[in-house]
């Protein structure tokens, strides 16, 4: 009966000692995407399961929507591989679709974790945002109908000129040429479509933006002179997210190695640009370096 009594108290014990063992595995499983080396920012991030993005849905070939309705691009690709080397699947990532006048907005009120959406750095900006290396190389110009006279700034004055509120452009009219009138659109695709309406004599913005319009838009030109010295664009993130953004410049290092930026240029904006960019290294920043 003894013998009995301990056999069945031995039988108790190695169960527990198996169920214990498999709590243990199965914590390990549902932990084992954080590591004991990652920041709490990083760690809430991987806990949701998803980064969360800003991105334009409208700008190709930067971020927009492709024919099967999915986002596509530069910035979108790079995105992806953010995702891929932070939580270990490209897949991982939630695209929230922003404007150039959302994007702080969206950042400041957690809306998203970073906006991958085109935006230049500057002084303004940084005031309420934080900015990571750049990525991108980029200068505001004028683009026109081919039959107007527009060739320089000059000749804006005294005439309606078309921008997309938020943007470099709208900054830069604002304070340097508030004698210029501005008809302002929220996005870009209003904003071109006013001038093919003819409601201005010009459209001015990014120029990497306008390349890829007037190449895909016979009747249209960028013009030659840029409006500024040439600006970095940067992934932005919320004001004092030093993790995150330690986070993307160290991966913007990493990926700096493999001339990532580039292959991406190859794959997404070289044609875009067509002869309007003759040197890819005029317009990608490599590993956050800016030159």
């Amino acid at each position: 009966m003894k013998k009995t009594l301990k056999a069945i108290l031995a039988i108790s014990l190695v169960g527990v000692a198996l169920v214990g063992c498999g709590n243990k595995t199965k914590e390990a499983n549902t932990t084992s995407t954080t590591d004991s080396n990652d920041s709490a920012v990083i760690k809430k991030i991987k806990e949701k399961g998803k980064i969360t993005i800003g991105v334009f849905t409208d700008k190709p070939p930067f971020g927009y929507v492709d024919k099967d309705g999915k986002n596509a691009g530069f910035e979108i690709a790079l995105s992806k591989r953010f995702a891929k080397d932070m939580l270990g699947d490209e897949s991982k990532i939630e695209f929230v679709p922003v404007e150039p006048a959302s994007r702080i907005p969206f950042l400041q009120s957690d809306k998203v974790d970073l906006i991958m959406a085109n935006m230049t750095v500057t002084d303004e900006r940084k005031n309420v945002v934080d900015f990571t290396n750049p990525i991108v190389k980029v200068a505001i110009q004028i683009m026109a109908p081919d039959n107007s006279n527009i060739k320089s700034i000059d000749d804006l004055k005294g005439k309606k000129v078309i921008i997309t509120k938020g943007t470099t452009a709208d900054i830069f009219f604002t304070k340097k040429h508030p004698d210029i009138e501005l008809l302002k659109f929220e996005s870009v695709t209003e904003s071109f479509q006013a001038l093919k309406d003819g409601r201005g004599v010009a459209y001015v913005n990014d120029n990497l933006l306008l390349f890829d319009i007037a190449k895909k838009n016979p009747g249209y030109h960028v013009v030659d002179s840029q409006l500024e010295e040439p600006s970095p664009i940067a992934p932005a993130v919320k004001k004092g997210n030093t993790e995150l953004l330690d986070w993307v410049n160290k991966e913007l290092e990493t990926l700096g190695g493999e001339k990532f930026l580039g292959k991406l240029y190859d794959e997404y904006l070289k044609e875009s640009f067509g002869t309007n960019v003759k040197d890819p290294n005029s317009v990608i920043v490599e590993g956050g370096k800016w030159k």
